[in-house]
C-alpha cells in the first residue's frame, strides 16, 4: 500500500514538475511573442519616420529649388523688361532736356524726371542683383561673396572681417552657400544690431567648414531651438540639403556665433 502511494505520489511530481515546465516555455514563448511584435512595431514606425522625413526632405528640395527659379525669373524681368524700358525713357528724357525749344521750366521737370529715373533704375539693377548675383555665375562663390561684403560695408556701418577658401562644390550648391551667408549677414544686421562680422570658411579634404560670428545682442538658443523663425529655418533649410550640420551658440548680451560642417558628394 504504502509503495503504491509512492509510486502515485512520484507520477503527481513528474506531472507537476512537466506542467511546470510546460508552463514556463509557455510564457517565455508569449514573452518572445510580445517583444518580437512589439519589435516588428517599433520596425514599422522607423521606416513611417524616415519616410516622413525623406519625403518633408524632398518637399523642402522642391520649395527652394522652385523659389530660386523664381528669383531667377524676377531678376530676368528687371533687367531685360523694367530695365530696358527706364533706359529708353532715360535717354528720350536726356533728348528732350537738350531741346532748345523746351522752357526752363520744363527743362526742371524733365531733369527731375531723369533723376527718379535713374535712381528707379539703380534701385531695379540692385534688386535683380540681390536676386541673382551675376558674379557668382562667372566667377563663383568666393568672388560672389567678396562682393556681398563689399556692398554691405559700403552701404551699412558695419565691418566685415573674412577669410574664404574655394570651395569644390557645384553651382547649384555654391548657390545655397551663399544663400545662408547673405540671410546670417541680413539676421545679424536687422536682428542682431551687430556692427562687426567675421566669418571663415575653410576647405577640407572631405567637406568644408564655415564659421560666421557676431558681436550683436545674442538671443536664447533655447527659446530659438524650440520655434526658429524664418531667416534660421531657411539657413536649416539649406544647410539639410548640403547634408550637413548646424550649431548654435548665442547668449543674450554676447553675440552670435553659427558653425556649419558639410560633406562634399561622393
Amino acid at each position: 500500500m504504502v509503495q503504491e502511494f509512492q509510486a502515485q505520489e512520484s507520477q503527481l511530481i513528474v506531472v507537476l514538475i512537466f506542467a511546470t515546465i510546460f508552463l514556463i516555455i509557455a510564457c517565455l514563448g508569449v514573452i518572445l511573442f510580445f517583444f518580437f511584435s512589439r519589435k516588428k512595431v517599433i520596425e514599422k514606425e522607423r521606416e513611417k519616420a524616415n519616410l516622413k522625413v525623406k519625403h518633408q526632405q524632398k518637399v523642402l528640395q522642391t520649395s527652394i529649388a522652385i523659389q530660386e527659379l523664381e528669383r531667377k525669373r524676377i531678376a530676368q524681368d528687371l533687367h531685360d523688361d523694367i530695365s530696358s524700358k527706364l533706359n529708353i525713357v532715360s535717354l528720350t528724357t536726356n533728348m528732350l532736356i537738350e531741346d532748345d525749344t523746351i522752357g526752363q521750366n520744363q527743362k526742371e521737370s524733365l531733369e527731375q524726371i531723369l533723376k527718379i529715373t535713374s535712381t528707379t533704375l539703380e534701385s531695379s539693377r540692385k534688386i535683380a542683383h540681390d536676386l541673382l548675383p551675376p558674379i557668382l555665375e562667372k566667377f563663383g562663390l568666393k568672388a560672389a561673396l567678396e562682393e556681398l561684403f563689399e556692398d554691405f560695408s559700403k552701404n551699412t556701418t558695419i565691418d566685415i572681417q573674412y577669410n574664404l577658401e574655394e570651395l569644390q562644390l557645384t553651382r547649384n550648391n555654391q548657390l545655397h552657400v551663399f544663400r545662408i551667408i547673405q540671410e546670417l549677414v541680413n539676421n545679424s544686421l536687422k536682428h542682431g544690431k551687430a556692427n562687426e562680422i567675421v566669418v571663415f570658411m575653410e576647405d577640407k579634404a572631405d567637406g568644408f567648414k564655415l564659421r560666421f560670428q557676431d558681436n550683436g545682442i545674442g538671443f536664447d538658443t533655447n527659446k530659438v531651438n524650440e520655434k526658429l523663425g524664418i531667416g534660421l529655418q531657411n539657413i536649416n533649410s539649406r544647410v539639410k540639403i548640403l547634408k550637413g550640420t548646424l550649431a548654435i551658440e548665442s547668449k543674450i548680451g554676447s553675440g552670435s556665433n553659427f558653425l556649419i560642417r558639410c560633406p562634399y558628394e561622393a
